[in-house]
């Protein structure tokens, strides 16, 4: 086969490695290379030819190589520690940043103090240099290996390996590892890195399966980017909507109701209503039609759908009525659509555009559970539109035009569009595909909307259109959808009456502007950091006294903010001043209205903002119109 390198292209056997051809051709200091989209060791043989990119010290494709590789050092380090025949190893793969490594420690429980120790063992590890070499095994081998080893997890990797694929080991000193690699030359390439947090990890994601500690940690080729993402670590940490959610009193997850079941406390309740109330209003103002649907539907809606074939493993088991069978709802397609279909409909109704905030429920494994990010229970801003071929391209743009408006609302200005096509496997007609896309491309672009084209990324039933909006820390997150189905209409024999007195089949569109209320709060709290927007924080107004001979005016500032619809709480405690700010602060309340003797004798105000501090003295006029204006 034929490899071309820096210019130079050669023969060279089926099988041949890098470092045979680097070596073959003077290059120096490789410690890899990337063949098309893989990235090869110096050891892995070659089995395509191509052009061959050089991958050093340094470079950008050459982290994962390092991070693969500190993942091994890692694993060898808590042998060293904890005893070879204690510690069992999971899986270790490379992530954004880093690596992790999901591992069991017979009686022993890792901590986040044990962290610096295992970092040190690991410096010891790099500083031995260890020349690591990539070995090829049998089955059998390999299963004699590991079974000598005692690594219970390995072995059942290697027993769910394909018949006709490769196994091979990585060694370094006396470590050896299950691995593909790619690997470095040796350990003493691994110099910048640390180790981060310590999750816990069901093996391959099943709560039934038994429970590992999964240890992450970051790499960079060098110190000052390793610094930048610390820093970026410690503002994510800061900002975990899991920490604020308990302070903020927001949300409650409790393992005794379910895991991936939400609570919401009574702020997060309001901060809710909040929400709720904005959305159905501006629903509602661009004509969409309000509906509630059940929590369950017969077995029958989902056969016809397509769940029980397609999407059943992520479904909560069957229910048993009267002879007859039910699942709770994964989604709430199948409800809108017998709405739709409650009588006939003619081309006068559409589009026909139907909204819930609907509650679904998914059976996620345990491992795979974060917070309010990824639950078994939530709530989606679930609407179908339903229109003929000619209304397709207004009602993307109308979409569109709302889910920017809805963003922006939450404090969200900066955003990616991708707008994913037709895949190598689909159903719908050509026409079909090619009027919806060209519909998806135009509304865009007459909004003057920049976006990437995701090729052959929509679904098999339709093209979509995601926005992912970007964070106050700059982490892209999928929130507001625009997806086309040609596969539920045709499966519910969804029609309409046209202009022709015949029966057509309509245009289906299922949209959502926040994706989820669980998941997009989550992300609000973050890139807030708790301090949401004044017209959505649970508490607006903390009144505050200075005394107690002036708690009768302050009662009166209180109710007169609550009868204009500012929601005000009190602090009337014995407290110093500073003691009661401190705690308004901490609960993240916008404005804080601070009452004394002067204050009650002139019927006035001393107001105070988060983050700024002393506004001055107000009026009670002036105090509330300045509430006032910041909700409209």
């Amino acid at each position: 086969m034929i490899v071309e390198v820096d210019g130079k292209r050669i023969e060279v056997e089926e099988g041949t490695t890098l470092g045979q051809i680097f070596k073959r051709l003077n290059i120096k200091g490789a410690i890899g290379g990337k063949v098309g989209d893989r990235i090869y060791d110096l050891q892995t043989p070659l089995r395509e030819g191509g052009k061959v990119k050089v991958i050093r010290e340094g470079d950008e494709e050459g982290l994962e190589i390092l991070r693969h590789s500190l993942a091994h050092i890692m694993a060898q380090a808590l042998k060293e520690i904890y005893g070879k025949e204690r510690v069992h190893l999971g899986i270790g793969p490379t992530t954004e940043d880093g690596f992790f490594y999901d591992v069991e420690v017979e009686g022993h429980s890792i901590k986040e103090e044990d962290l610096p120790k295992i970092e040190e063992k690991m410096r010891e590890i790099v500083r031995k240099n260890y020349p690591i070499k990539r070995k090829k095994l049998s089955r059998e081998e390999s299963l004699r290996l590991f079974k000598e080893l005692g690594e219970k997890y390995k072995l059942e990797i290697i027993e769910n390996i394909p018949k006709d694929e490769e196994i091979t080991v990585y060694e370094q000193g006396d470590f050896v590892d299950l691995c593909k690699g790619p690997h470095l030359p040796s350990t003493g390439l691994a110099k910048n890195f640390k180790l981060t947090s310590i999750s816990g990890a069901y093996w391959k994601g099943r709560s039934d399966a038994p429970q590992l500690q999964r240890i992450y940690g970051i790499a960079y080729w060098d110190e000052e980017s390793l610094k930048k993402r610390l820093k970026f670590y410690e503002e994510v940490k800061e900002r975990d909507h899991r920490r604020l959610g308990r302070e903020l009193e927001f949300f409650y997850i409790d393992e005794s109701v379910g895991a991936g079941l939400v609570l919401w406390l009574p702020k997060g309740g309001i901060y809710r209503k909040v929400l709720e109330d904005f959305l159905r209003e501006e629903h509602l103002k661009r004509g969409y039609k309000l509906v509630f649907t059940p929590h369950v539907g017969k077995a029958k809606l989902w056969q016809i759908s397509g769940h029980l074939e397609h999407y059943k493993e992520n479904m909560f088991p069957e229910m048993k009525m009267e002879e007859e069978s039910y699942f709770v709802k994964p989604m709430n397609c199948p409800f809108h659509i017998a709405i739709y279909k409650e009588r006939v409909r003619s081309y006068k109704d559409l589009p026909f555009k139907i909204f819930e905030l609907g509650s679904v429920y998914r059976y996620e494994l345990s491992g795979v559970l974060h917070g309010l990010l990824r639950v078994r229970g939530f709530t989606q801003d679930d609407a179908h539109i339903i229109c003929t071929k000619e209304q397709v391209k207004d009602v993307i743009k109308e979409v569109l035009d709302f889910a920017f408006f809805v963003l922006g609302k939450f404090g969200f200005k900066k955003y990616k569009i991708y707008l994913s096509t037709k895949p190598e496997s689909y159903i719908g007609s050509e026409e079909e595909w090619e009027v919806s896309q060209n519909a998806l491309r135009e509304a865009l672009q007459e909004l003057k909307k920049p976006y990437e084209i995701d090729e052959g990324g929509g679904a098999f039933y339709g093209p979509k259109i995601d926005v992912k909006i970007e964070d106050a820390l700059g982490r892209l997150w999928q929130c507001s959808t625009v997806q086309f189905d040609f596969n539920l209409p045709k499966r519910f024999d969804m029609t309409y009456v046209g202009k022709d007195n015949r029966r057509h089949r309509p245009y289906m569109i299922h949209r959502a502007l926040l994706g989820s209320i669980e998941r997009f709060t989550g992300i609000l709290l973050e890139h807030h950091k708790g301090n949401l927007p004044f017209w959505l924080s649970p508490v607006q107004v903390k009144v505050l006294t200075l005394s107690k001979d002036c708690e009768d005016f302050a009662r009166e500032v209180s109710e007169l903010l609550r009868e204009n619809q500012i929601r005000a709480e009190e602090d009337f405690s014995s407290s110093r001043l500073s003691a009661k700010i401190r705690r308004a602060e901490l609960e993240k309340v916008p404005y804080m209205v601070i009452v004394g003797r002067r204050e009650k004798e002139e019927r006035r105000v001393s107001l105070r903002k988060k983050g700024e501090g002393d506004l001055g003295r107000f009026t009670l006029e002036e105090a509330l119109n300045l509430f006032k204006g910041m909700l409209k």
